[in-house]
């Protein structure tokens, strides 16, 4: 029993400290690839090639940043990590037999893409909010923006905003209009269904709903007072 005591607390012990060293790594490499993408690669029977360039978040259109946010994470400058009102407005909708709705914030969202696996369970979920936290801690609003849209899906073996930008619109991912930023902001929530191109009407009003909200949300500061406390530069 003791000999299993002193494993299991070795076990947790180099489990910290990698997942610390992990994490702070990441705040200044780029992610080469993710449990996703390997995921993916396997689930199908035809191996396409990925699609992945990563790039500075400098060289990412802002219309793109600011769809993101105002689509997936309004609080995202402001909470550390976990929407709690989000969460609880979740919660009370399941309960009541309402559609299945989530309260991932970004933060959970890069945590889950880029050091998980994408399959619900609440082994995960304990997962995603320690590497939420850690990513909180360790890196800036800006820099978990930048790891977000560099490994986000946003169609099939299409990961990132350059190539996302590069395939779907032939473009750069700096050279994103307003109206392709919105098209792929709006295909998130199932980005292997529904695409940026000839939208859905779905995905049009999604994007009407998200031009709102851009509008609503006023200029994007990625270094903003609020952000900066709550990452550490």
């Amino acid at each position: 029993m003791r000999k299993l005591i002193r494993f299991l607390i070795k076990t947790v012990i180099w489990f910290l400290v990698l997942s610390n060293l992990w994490v702070l790594a990441y705040k200044y490499l780029p992610v080469p690839a993710t449990p996703l993408m390997a995921i993916r690669y396997f689930q199908t029977d035809e191996k396409a090639s990925i699609q992945h360039h990563w790039v500075a978040i400098e060289q990412i259109a802002p219309n793109l940043q600011k769809a993101v946010i105002c689509a997936e994470d309004q609080q995202f400058l402001t909470h550390n990590g976990f929407d709690v009102a989000a969460i609880k407005k979740a919660r009370e909708q399941n309960k009541a037999g309402k559609k299945l709705r989530g309260a991932s914030t970004i933060s959970q969202q890069t945590a889950k893409n880029v050091f998980l696996w994408p399959h619900r369970s609440w082994v995960r979920k304990g997962f995603e909010a320690y590497f939420t936290f850690l990513i909180e801690m360790y890196w800036s609003k800006e820099r978990i923006l930048e790891v977000y849209l560099n490994s986000i899906e946003f169609g099939p073996s299409i990961y990132g905003a350059q190539a996302a930008a590069e395939h779907w619109f032939n473009t750069d991912a700096d050279k994103l209009n307003r109206d392709q930023a919105l098209g792929l902001a709006a295909i998130l929530p199932n980005p292997l269904k529904y695409r940026p191109v000839a939208p859905t009407a779905y995905i049009a009003k999604r994007k009407s709903w998200i031009s709102q909200q851009m509008y609503n949300f006023g200029p994007l500061d990625l270094q903003s007072e609020n952000a900066k406390n709550l990452g550490t530069k």
